[in-house]
């Protein structure tokens, strides 16, 4: 033992550390104290404490108050069960299948509490390329810290006493800038895929690098999100495209190699000067609102990324002969087909995307009836915006866009003034259009 102990100390080589122990970081150190919790997480951990169970403010939050941002969740960890859970709170439910969490419902709170997991074992339940399909398993607070994906995510914060209890060395990452993988890192993204998602994301939201044994598996395994169910992706992509740093994470995407496993289209379209310039302008856009505080719209983020891809199917089959309006719903089915193999975009945004899109052949008419209709539209200023976009990217004329800002920002004759003389054929199609009587008996008859 002595031989062993000089061995040590003259080689320079730490002793390895105890990893069923945390390092207990103290207040003074980290710095987080109990009121920059929010206070739902907070009442959360002292009434589960009070029951006699281990509770603890998890993952994001923690990270996020490390490195100086206003965290969007606080999410709660504890050894307790989710009945034990449920019955310590009235307002909760249970939820979940894959891993069964509780909502904790505190005042306009809604607090994520999950229970310890345990380590996989050869009883866990896998699909043949080893993602975990179900996970029911609990266990210690070290097993849970280990099961995380990220060390800069394995960190517990007790509102009780102010400490920070760190398993694997990630307050020492986050100063180091570096996000690292806990475990194996081609184990764990078999385990989960969405985890090389989700690397790029934290990467360019937290501005930090991935570590070169976490980053180098990743094109090599990105054949592995075909396995992952559309509606996790679909949640994950949302995740990037609201993180306020979409432009950050869609270059990294390219450059890791996932985009074609997540997005079908979105390598081509960002292969498409036009097209990346537009999406570019859109993501940008939206970061722009994220840091203000704005909110977003999932439906306008999806109509962005894909406008290209229908416009181009739109002029195939207008080259094709086929009439102007139906060809562009035809294209708008087709795109929507097929993102929805992949992506598992709800109906509600898929019906909201395709009105987007429908209403923009509506914005070059500008005489008569037709533009005070459109003002009149729902959608109107979601389509409007969406119009600006491709003005700003060239698409079409600046004009345009400008004619619609002035019209809709004018009252009365103003807005009479501003009407384009009405062409020749317009009549004729509004005539066809209208309806003729039904023959048949009068109703005097």
């Amino acid at each position: 033992m002595i031989r062993k102990l000089i061995s040590r100390v003259f080689s320079g080589k730490k002793p390895a550390a105890n990893r069923h122990e945390p390092a207990v970081i103290p207040v003074s150190s980290h710095g987080i104290t109990r009121d920059r919790i929010s206070s739902g997480s907070r009442r959360t951990c002292e009434t589960l404490q009070q029951h006699g169970y281990k509770a603890y403010v998890v993952g994001g939050a923690v990270r996020d108050l490390l490195i100086g941002a206003e965290p969007k969740d606080f999410d709660v960890a504890t050894d307790a069960t989710p009945e034990q859970v449920r019955h310590c709170f009235r307002r909760s439910r249970i939820i979940g299948r894959r891993f069964q969490i509780v909502h904790v419902m505190m005042g306009q709170e809604t607090i994520e509490v999950t229970t310890f997991r345990g380590a996989l074992d050869a009883n866990t339940k896998k699909d043949e390329h080893g993602r975990v399909l179900h996970d029911n398993v609990f266990g210690t607070q070290a097993e849970d810290a280990a099961r995380r994906d990220f060390t800069a995510n394995a960190l517990y914060y007790d509102p009780a006493t102010e400490a920070v209890l760190d398993y694997h060395h990630g307050v020492g990452d986050l100063k180091a800038k570096t996000l690292r993988m806990i475990g194996e890192p081609r184990a764990r993204y078999r385990e989960d895929p969405v985890r090389m998602l989700r690397a790029v994301r934290l990467a360019a939201k937290l501005g930090l690098q991935i570590d070169p044994e976490a980053r180098k598996p990743i094109r090599d395994m990105a054949d592995l999100l075909e396995n992952v169910p559309p509606a996790r992706l679909f949640d994950e992509m949302l995740k990037l495209l609201t993180s306020g740093f979409s432009v950050k994470c869609l270059t990294q995407l390219r450059d890791e190699g996932l985009h074609h496993g997540l997005l079908p289209l979105l390598d081509v379209i960002l292969e498409q000067p036009m097209g990346e310039k537009f999406v570019m302008l859109a993501l940008a856009n939206t970061d722009d609102r994220v840091r203000r505080g704005k909110g977003t719209s999932p439906s306008f983020l999806f109509a962005t990324l894909l406008w290209h891809e229908v416009l181009a199917h739109w002029e195939k089959l207008l080259a094709e002969g086929q009439l102007k309006i139906p060809a562009l719903y035809q294209a708008m089915d087709h795109v929507l087909d097929v993102q929805g193999e992949k992506l598992a975009i709800t109906r509600r945004i898929t019906g909201d995307i395709k009105e987007l899109w429908a209403l923009q052949p509506r914005f070059e008419q500008r005489a008569g009836k037709r533009p005070y209709a459109l003002l009149e539209q729902p959608r109107f200023r979601a389509a409007y915006d969406f119009l600006v976009l491709r003005a700003q990217a060239g698409e079409i004329d600046m004009e345009i866009a400008d004619w619609w800002t002035r019209f809709q920002n004018v009252e009365g004759d103003k807005r009479g003034e501003m009407l384009l003389p009405e062409q020749p054929g317009d009549k004729k199609k509004r005539r066809r259009r209208k309806k003729k009587p039904a023959a048949g008996p009068s109703a005097s008859e």
